[in-house]
């Protein structure tokens, strides 16, 4: 069973979905459990300790508890934990007794459950193994992607995915208007505005319209860097990716509300198989599962968009989450600005490259969409603990400007 497109696009506050909205639901949820609690304390593990100050893990947790008193512990050294995002709530009654004990993994895209639950979710709504599975439904049934999201989540999920689309321009706005430092020790300037007031007509076409898709971008990931508003694209680190194919597209060819809709609900598609077969967790499985995922979802939707085959979508998306594979995810202070930001841009137009690809080499392929997923999942496995978000290993271990 893969979960509904509901529980992929959440609308909510950056820089993190596993770091911020991930614990935010955690503690609305241990809250409403115990509503006669008077203080919360928390116990943050993994990559939630190793980069829980500067992706504002704790800022959250007290504000979310608030006006009750929560206190917030890094434990550094408890490594056996079921997912490498794992926190541990607990609440106290005005006699200082535990009235109660919760313990919570963060597995990426501001999705939780609790330690103990199983995978599968009350959120799910398609019967799917795979993608596989996802293409051969649609011809037998001769449709498009994207009639399997209206044909399993109703009409109701045309509206919602509106919303969605709203807010991601919304954010792209906001994103090129905004000047100054991000927030901080690294002190990193903000360049979308810079980016785009700088397009000069007088460009060759190709370069002009590459800085337009990368200010889109940046817009959106340097939005979430500061905390505003951003939709989760699998997640808020890589969630610049797709509104800035989809916003650049459609400026340049004038898609319709619907055909964005389409593509949205087919990019969707991309991301619950990778989060129902492998992970969209960087903590887990490395950048290659956030912003590979992404450039995937984005190359699926940029297919969508000009109608393409089913074969010419499995296979843009193929090669766009294929060439991320190793991707490691080393954020300079536990900050979601270098790599990350730049990344989002670089991703962007990797995306376009891969539908382009795929349009011109459809039929000559020889792996799967599927198999790309099992693929990155086993990697991001194999990959050293200090490359998976706990800003021990890589750029955040080399460069020097940040204590």
């Amino acid at each position: 069973m893969m979960e509904s497109l509901k529980e992929l696009y959440k609308i909510g506050k950056g820089p993190s979905s596993s770091h911020t909205m991930g614990p935010e639901r955690a503690a609305k949820d241990f809250m409403a459990k115990y509503r006669s609690a008077v203080r919360y304390r928390v116990v943050l593990y993994g990559s939630l300790a190793h980069t829980g100050k500067g992706h504002l893990t704790d800022e959250v947790l007290v504000n979310t508890f608030a006006p009750k008193p929560c206190g917030v512990v890094f434990d550094f050294d408890k490594t056996d934990l079921p997912h490498p995002n794992t926190l541990k709530i607990e609440g106290y009654n005005d006699k200082g007794l535990r009235i109660g004990k919760e313990t919570y993994i963060s597995v990426g895209g501001g999705t939780i459950r609790l330690a103990d639950e199983p995978e599968s979710k009350k959120g799910d709504a398609y019967p799917f193994k795979n993608f596989g599975e996802i293409l051969n439904y649609c011809r037998e049934k001769k449709c498009p992607l994207e009639q399997v999201v209206y044909d399993y989540e109703g009409p109701e999920i045309y509206d919602f995915l509106v919303h969605v689309w709203h807010s991601m321009e919304g954010t792209i706005r906001r994103g090129l208007s905004a000047e100054g430092l991000l927030p901080g020790p690294l002190k990193v300037e903000r360049k979308a505005k810079k980016l785009f007031e700088t397009v000069d007509p007088e460009e060759q076409v190709e370069q002009r319209e590459k800085r337009l898709l990368c200010a889109f971008a940046y817009a959106t990931s340097e939005e979430n860097a500061s905390g505003g508003t951003i939709v989760t694209a699998p997640t808020c680190g890589a969630s610049g990716v797709l509104p800035a194919a989809l916003h650049y597209l459609s400026r340049r060819h004038g898609f319709s509300e619907s055909r964005i809709v389409a593509a949205l609900a087919v990019a969707g598609l991309v991301g619950v198989t990778v989060k129902q077969n492998a992970s969209v967790s960087g903590a887990e499985a490395g950048c290659q599962a956030e912003i590979g995922t992404a450039t995937a979802m984005a190359a699926a939707a940029v297919c969508t968009l000009f109608r393409a085959p089913l074969e010419v979508t499995e296979y843009a998306a193929e090669i766009a989450l294929e060439h991320q594979l190793g991707l490691t995810c080393d954020p300079i202070g536990g900050y979601v600005q270098i790599p990350c930001i730049e990344r989002n841009a670089v991703a962007s137009l990797r995306a376009l490259s891969s539908a382009e690809l795929a349009r011109v080499l459809s039929g000559t392929r020889k792996i799967s969409f599927d198999t790309v997923v099992d693929t990155m999942y086993q990697t991001g496995k194999d990959i050293c603990a200090r490359y998976r978000e706990t800003s021990e290993g890589g750029l955040a271990a080399t460069y020097k400007g940040c204590d």
